[in-house]
């Protein structure tokens, strides 16, 4: 899959779609958190690039589009940390699991819980 990387505006809005599995454009700002809101034309305009990337595609209902996404979540989440990882740690998830361990961003328990979804994972 070969997707082109999102702005920030364009990952809250698609954070918003993703979460109401779609919407008019609207719905989609209603969603969003208030810190996050944008004008409806800024958010409309926002949604035509999410379009052209291939984000969403526009379902015509009367005389009003309802755009829904062509993408998952799980598939951006795969996509852009594969590459986050490869540009920030070489392509290892080792390092960057030490560094949140160094910067305290990941504790003893939180790294337990990881190590037990590993082995719960490969039995």
């Amino acid at each position: 899959m070969n997707l082109e990387k999102l702005t920030i505006q364009e990952e809250e809005a698609m954070l918003s779609i993703w979460h109401l599995k779609g919407g008019f454009v609207k719905e989609i700002l209603d969603n969003m958190k208030p810190e996050e809101q944008v004008p409806y034309t800024t958010l409309a305009s926002t949604i035509k690039n999410l379009e052209r990337k291939g984000y969403v595609k526009a379902v015509k209902y009367a005389n009003a589009k309802r755009y829904e996404p062509i993408i998952t979540l799980e598939q951006y989440r795969a996509t852009f940390m594969n590459s986050f990882v490869g540009d920030y740690f070489k392509n290892s998830y080792k390092e960057m699991v030490s560094f949140f361990i160094k910067e305290e961003k990941l504790s003893e328990s939180e790294l337990k819980e990881l190590l037990d979804m590993i082995k719960h994972t490969k039995s």
